[in-house]
């Protein structure tokens, strides 16, 4: 089965540490808020915040905080109104990125991620610039120890899943957009808990970086994915295993 880029197994060991678990409980809230109020707050109805409320559950997110989230989405609490934005743009070596926010400012937003691209050798583009470059999917992240791949191959590939990848410490799987639930179900209904579950994007094709152009592709997924607005991030560039034990010495 084929892997998935380096940037995603740097994700998440940088998500260990504990002031990235407040930046993920951070956007997990803003995702359980825009989930509650699109569909409602009941999760059993809304796959959507079900996701969320998993992600957050994942990231030991107690239940007061993950209640009060979906009470400012469905109005029972007051809170801000975000929005969700795609923004596009090309980054060193001729790389493709795709970045994810809610916000409540667009304006603020797109100055403040034009600026993050410009100084990481890289462009804020329009819509189109790089959302042809990937796949619409279904993405779920697992533990690597809450399943040996027999059970991974049995439970994911068997319940619809396309492919999967051990990306050290997790399996990363990937299914068609409208078979995630069914795949999450399935995991969940063998008592494996998935830590991330959600509909994104896969390049079609990924292009491999070295040198200044792997540093600053690095880089700029860091920093937009610290970014207080930015949800998620996209990318088509990898980097091989040399090059990265150079960019980690």
């Amino acid at each position: 089965m084929s892997g998935h880029s380096k940037w995603a197994t740097i994700k998440h060991k940088k998500g260990a540490t504990d002031a990235k678990r407040g930046r993920l409980w951070t956007k997990v809230i803003k995702e359980i808020q825009v989930a509650a109020r699109m569909g409602g707050g009941d999760v059993n109805a809304n796959p959507r915040l079900r996701k969320a409320v998993a992600t957050a559950k994942a990231a030991a997110m107690n239940a007061d905080n993950i209640t009060r989230a979906i009470k400012r989405g469905t109005g029972e609490l007051e809170g801000s109104s975000y929005e969700e934005v795609m923004y596009e743009g090309t980054g060193p070596g001729g790389t493709l990125f795709l970045v994810e926010t809610l916000t409540d400012n667009k304006n603020r937003t797109v100055a403040e991620l034009r600026k993050v691209f410009e100084k990481n050798n890289a462009t804020l583009g329009q819509s189109g610039t790089a959302a042809w470059a990937f796949d619409r999917k279904g993405l779920i992240e697992i533990n690597r120890d809450a399943a040996d791949e027999d059970k991974l191959m049995e439970l994911a590939v068997g319940a619809g899943a396309d492919d999967y990848s051990d990306d050290g410490e997790l399996w990363s799987i990937t299914t068609p957009a409208d078979q995630l639930d069914a795949v999450g179900k399935a995991l969940e209904g063998a008592g494996i808990t998935p830590t991330s579950q959600k509909i994104g994007f896969v390049p079609k094709n990924k292009k491999e970086v070295a040198g200044r152009d792997a540093e600053l592709c690095m880089r700029l997924a860091d920093v937009l994915d610290d970014h207080d607005d930015v949800q998620n991030v996209y990318a088509d560039f990898d980097i091989s295993d040399e090059e990265m034990a150079k960019l980690e010495g």
